[in-house]
């Protein structure tokens, strides 16, 4: 039996229905055809492809709601120029008070374009453009704006500059979350920490900005702590008595004899078996072996 015939007209008044309802435009993988349960958007979308029911084909409905109703079609999106997405940027520069990255979500300027599709543009060529460039490229290039896939190398004295500089300032040393470096506009403690476990721009062999300090400053690194030993606790759980005349506890605090340090700390490191302990021990059980030892005297 001869399927009816279905005209512009009809999906157009169907679409606009669609769209007062849901409050977007329909697409192809929609269902819903409002007064039409016989009927799919896909049914509609394969008609005008291939011509059927009394349709010309080789158009599809997101090129019919481009045509009459203007509806964005991704295959149909206007050109860009250099000039365009630079006025783009300088505009998002000015209301925020940073570039954009092609992160930097929905462009305000230019309804219904993203920043990731300009870089995209950019990279591949696309909607006018020549391609082989980025975003982070375009705004280097003509608004010189730091480029972090371009960031200059970097010397390790450079580096240990800096550090002697933030510990003069702050009296803490720097760690991968300490923000920007003053001394060097533009660099952030994040970005020389990823530098140093990148092993690129100039920082190979550190691993990381705290094996580094570690290295040439002594700084502590957490994760790469000295192993203790159980006559070492020992001598600070009795020094510890002697000077509070009460025995340490996980809640402790600081242990004065070790300088960075805490009861705390031992005892994650006796329960979890780390810094060169096998685990399942407690600090608790160590200070009773050491009192039951005190008494035994």
């Amino acid at each position: 039996m001869r399927r009816p015939v279905i005209y512009i007209s009809e999906i157009l008044a169907w679409a606009d229905t669609f769209r007062k309802r849901v409050g977007r435009w329909p697409c192809r993988d929609d269902r819903y055809v409002p007064g039409r349960p016989d009927l799919t958007w896909r049914a509609i979308d394969e008609a005008l492809r291939k011509g059927n029911r009394g349709l010309l084909r080789g158009s599809s409905l997101a090129m019919l709601l481009h045509k009459y109703r203007n509806v964005r079609h991704r295959n149909l999106l206007p050109p860009f120029t250099i000039d365009q997405i630079l006025g783009w940027a300088d505009a998002h520069h000015a209301r925020t008070g940073k570039w954009p990255l092609d992160v930097s979500g929905p462009i305000r300027e230019g309804p219904g374009e993203t920043w990731r599709a300009v870089d995209k543009a950019l990279r591949k060529g696309r909607r006018g453009l020549p391609g082989d460039s980025s975003l982070a490229q375009l705004l280097e290039e003509h608004c010189g704006v730091r480029n972090h896939l371009n960031a200059p190398r970097l010397k390790p004295k450079q580096v240990l500059a800096w550090a002697d500089a933030y510990y003069k300032r702050t009296g803490r040393w720097p760690t991968r979350s300490s923000g920007s470096i003053p001394e060097a506009p533009g660099e952030t403690w994040p970005a020389v920490d990823a530098a140093f476990v990148a092993g690129s721009r100039g920082l190979a062999g550190y691993g990381s900005l705290a094996r580094f300090l570690a290295r040439h400053r002594e700084v502590r690194n957490r994760k790469a702590l000295p192993k203790l030993s159980v006559k070492q606790i020992r001598v600070w759980v009795v020094s510890h008595f002697k000077r509070t005349g009460r025995w340490p506890r996980h809640t402790s605090g600081a242990i004065a004899e070790a300088p960075g340090e805490t009861w705390g700390g031992v005892h994650s490191a006796l329960y979890q078996g780390w810094r060169g302990f096998r685990g399942g021990s407690s600090l608790y059980r160590l200070v009773r072996r050491c009192r039951a030892a005190l008494t035994v005297r």
